[in-house]
């Protein structure tokens, strides 16, 4: 299997495996698009992104891998009360990879996490959708 695949495997593996403020079962897919009705409960999507190539030295490549993480829900009032939760587990699972290596692919160093913005207002506004996304950067030397 392609890197970029393995290392969106390992972070649902990590996901899956982390506890945070509200349960969800992470998956990977390529086309993250859900019908409103199947957001009912929080949805946790890890898509491949991109990958960025640059020489390391004589004998190897430093290979930066984006991965996006989205955490999607269907509202009812769309509300404080109702979105500050989700907002707050975007928050821990951005800090659930600082400074980490994942644990089924050790050879992948976390570089940065980017979160921006933190919530789509359009989702927001025309759909009654929470959408947040996190974009992290993990390091492979090869």
């Amino acid at each position: 299997m392609a890197v970029i695949t393995d290392i969106a495997d390992a972070v649902v593996a990590q996901l899956n495996a982390g506890t945070f403020s509200q349960s969800f079962t992470a998956e990977r897919a390529f086309l993250p698009v859900f019908e409103l009705s199947d957001l009912k409960n929080v949805q946790v999507t890890v898509v491949p992104k991109g990958v960025a190539i640059i020489p390391g030295g004589r004998s190897h490549n430093q290979h930066d891998y984006a991965i996006d993480v989205a955490v999607q829900k269907k509202l009812d009032a769309a509300d404080n009360a109702e979105i500050d939760p989700l907002v707050t587990l975007v928050d821990e699972i951005a800090d659930f990879f600082r400074l980490k290596r994942l644990e089924s692919y050790p050879g992948a160093v976390w570089l940065k996490t980017e979160n921006e913005p933190v919530y789509s207002q359009e989702h927001l506004d025309q759909l009654r959708q929470f959408t947040g996304l996190l974009t992290f950067t993990f390091r492979v030397m090869r």
